[in-house]
């Protein structure tokens, strides 16, 4: 395949300008005219033959299951992994603490719970570089600045519409933001943040500064035609980014085989040049592997994807009454827990005992109450304030 390499000079964009042959010239009255055999025209591709039989193209994609990785695979420490553990007990007291805020109308507007995908946001955040590398995400953002560090305090007071919120308030629930961490949001519309994914991704080249960005979307944006583009694009140009599908089976409430014709999202790589990689989404080390894997080749500049299998154990919504979904398949899948499942893989190599895990719930639970707390006493943004972070010019031009 031609493959075209996006120059770092910032005059990449300028057309370079073709002249005409001499045979294609007008001829002046002093010049004469004489027959001039035609030039071979360049192949517009390198495939240059068209088949005569059959197009044949086999594909393989690297899979990484529950259990067959464990800390070591992934470079990790004892102490990682109860630093993961801790993290991905935050996230579920948090977001538990979070719905209870909700019912009593502390909370406003939507709320999205990551209950069950703990292992995602948490494996991914262990495999790159906080910080220094990007993340944007969905609407189901909670989870996922949790494990990126952000504290239960800045999180819990946007949730409020407080001031002492990741984003002063006016973004909520499905806006999480931290320049810090360089987690660019939280987005609702779905689909279009993966663009700026790739955007993001195209300022790491650009910089030359070897980070990358993983942008999170779900198996209900799939079919958008903005996140198809940016795929293109992405492989077009070798941007560093790592599309993370995080197929919690789902959506909105449609099941995937009743939205798609092509229900394995992996292959979706094959119409963009990029791998792709399957993988069990409920086990905190094959996550962190697998993008451990995938962040090497993009730093080496090469995009990629990965098809997360995951499960959320709350509904869409608040509102959602998950009417698509049994009790008896959903009590199947919370015996996949990933937290769980690591809590086990804990006990059995005696890294810490179950008294010492369940002071370390207790310890959080009291850390995601003291965010309730730090919510309350934080003031509400003041109207004086709602044009604030918006434009940068302080007299507002654009305003009619």
């Amino acid at each position: 395949m031609l493959r075209t390499q996006a120059p770092t000079n910032p005059n990449f964009l300028q057309m370079a300008r073709t002249p005409k042959s001499a045979g294609a010239r007008k001829a002046s009255a002093k010049e004469s005219v004489e027959p001039v055999a035609a030039e071979p025209v360049a192949p517009a591709s390198d495939h240059e033959e068209f088949p005569q039989h059959t197009l044949k193209l086999e594909l393989s994609f690297n899979v990484y299951p529950a259990g067959r990785y464990g800390h070591e695979d992934c470079g990790l420490t004892v102490d990682d992994v109860l630093g993961m553990y801790r993290n991905m007990l935050l996230q579920r007291r948090f977001e538990e603490r979070a719905a209870q805020m909700y019912g009593k109308q502390k909370i406003a507007g939507f709320l999205h719970l990551y209950i069950g995908q703990e292992a995602v946001s948490t494996g991914s955040a262990y495999a790159i570089r906080v910080g220094h590398d990007s993340v944007i995400t969905a609407y189901r953002d909670h989870g996922i600045g949790l494990a990126l560090g952000m504290s239960a305090n800045e999180c819990m007071a946007e949730m409020f519409g407080k001031v002492g919120g990741c984003s002063k308030g006016k973004g909520g629930s499905m806006h999480f933001f931290s320049a810090a961490k360089r987690m660019f949001g939280g987005h609702g519309i779905v689909g279009a943040h993966i663009p700026v994914a790739v955007g993001i991704g195209f300022a790491h080249k650009y910089k030359g500064d070897g980070g990358l960005c993983l942008g999170f979307y779900g198996d209900g944006a799939a079919g958008q035609g903005s996140i198809h583009e940016a795929m293109n694009l992405a492989g077009l140009y070798d941007v560093p980014v790592i599309f993370v599908l995080e197929n919690n089976q789902y959506a909105m409430g449609t099941a995937v085989h009743r939205a798609f014709a092509e229900t394995e999202f992996t292959r979706h790589a094959v119409g963009y040049d990029m791998p792709a990689s399957l993988v069990h989404g409920m086990d905190v080390f094959a996550m962190c592997k697998a993008v451990q894997d995938h962040a090497k080749l993009a730093r080496e500049g090469k995009a990629s994807l990965l098809e997360v299998r995951t499960y959320r154990y709350r509904g869409h919504s608040m509102s959602d009454p998950q009417k698509y979904r049994t009790k008896e398949e959903l009590d199947k899948k919370k015996d996949e827990d990933p937290i769980l499942r690591l809590k086990a893989y804990i006990l059995e190599r005696n890294m810490a005992s179950v008294e010492h895990l369940d002071a370390m719930d207790e310890d959080v639970k009291d850390e995601v109450m003291a965010s309730v707390d730090f919510s309350e006493a934080s003031p509400a943004p003041a109207l004086d304030d709602i044009y604030d972070d918006i434009y940068a010019e302080s007299n507002y031009p654009y305003l009619a």
